[in-house]
C-alpha cells in the first residue's frame, strides 16, 4: 500500500501548497470539509513563499554573476597594490623613504607584502596605503611612480564598488533564505492538517477512488521500494 510523506523541499511545498490554493473545488463538496480560513492560509503562504523563492533565485543568479566579474577586478587590485608595496619597501631598503613612514602606510616590522588575496584583505590593506602614501607625498615625499599611487587607488575603487554591490546582493540572498526558513514550520502544519482533513473526508472510498481524490488535492502518496504500483 502507498503511504503519505509531507514534503521535504521547498519546491515540494509550494506545489503542496498551490494545490490547495487553487482548487476551488474544496469549497464546492458537500459539507465544505476544509474551512476557508485554512485554505486562506495555504493561499497566503503560497504567495509569501512563492514570493521569497523568487527573490533567492534572482539574488542567487545575480550574486554568482557579480562573482564571476569581481574576480578579475579584485586581481588587479592585488597586483598594482602588491607591485606598489615591493616598489615602496625596496625605495626603503635603499634609504631613498624613511623607514619610519612605513607606519603610515599601517605596515611595521619585517618589509614583507601582507597577504592580499582575498577581497577582505584587499578592503582591510588598499584604504591604508593608499593614505599613507599621500600623506607622505604631501610632507613633501617623492612619490612613489612605478606604479603611481592614482592607479592603485583607480583599479581599488572600481574593485570596491563591485565589492560593495556583491556584499548586498549576498546580503538579499541570505534574507531570502532566512524569509523561507521561517516560513517552513507553519506550511508544514497547514499542509499536515489539510491532508489530514482531505484524507479523512475521503476515508470511506474505495482504496481507487481514495487515492486518486487525494492526490487531486495535493496529498503526495509513494510506494516503497520493490512494492507492485496498484493505486
Amino acid at each position: 500500500m502507498p503511504y503519505r510523506r509531507l514534503p521535504k523541499t521547498d519546491a515540494a511545498r509550494l506545489k503542496a501548497l498551490e494545490a490547495l490554493a487553487d482548487n476551488n473545488e474544496v469549497y464546492m463538496v458537500s459539507g465544505r470539509f476544509i474551512d476557508r480560513a485554512l485554505l486562506a492560509d495555504a493561499q497566503r503562504l503560497y504567495a509569501s513563499l512563492s514570493d521569497a523563492m523568487s527573490q533567492y533565485r534572482i539574488s542567487m543568479r545575480t550574486q554568482v554573476r557579480y562573482g564571476k566579474r569581481i574576480t578579475t577586478l579584485q586581481h588587479n587590485a592585488m597586483t598594482y597594490l602588491s607591485h606598489f608595496l615591493q616598489v615602496l619597501f625596496l625605495a626603503v631598503e635603499r634609504g631613498e623613504i624613511d623607514a619610519a613612514a612605513l607606519a603610515e602606510y599601517g605596515l611595521e616590522g619585517e618589509h614583507i607584502v601582507p597577504y592580499l588575496k582575498t577581497g577582505e584583505a584587499l578592503m582591510q590593506w588598499a584604504p591604508r596605503v593608499i593614505s599613507g602614501e599621500k600623506a607622505r607625498v604631501r610632507r613633501g615625499g617623492m612619490p612613489i611612480l612605478t606604479p603611481p599611487i592614482g592607479a592603485v587607488s583607480t583599479h581599488f575603487d572600481v574593485f570596491k564598488g563591485m565589492y560593495d554591490a556583491q556584499k548586498q546582493y549576498q546580503m538579499r540572498t541570505q534574507k531570502a533564505l532566512a524569509d523561507i526558513t521561517a516560513l517552513r514550520e507553519e506550511i508544514d502544519a497547514v499542509i499536515l492538517r489539510t491532508w489530514n482533513l482531505i484524507e479523512k473526508h475521503f476515508e470511506n472510498e474505495p482504496p481507487e477512488s481514495r487515492y486518486e481524490q487525494c492526490r487531486r488535492f495535493g496529498v503526495v502518496y509513494y510506494y516503497r521500494r520493490h512494492e507492485k504500483r496498484i493505486y
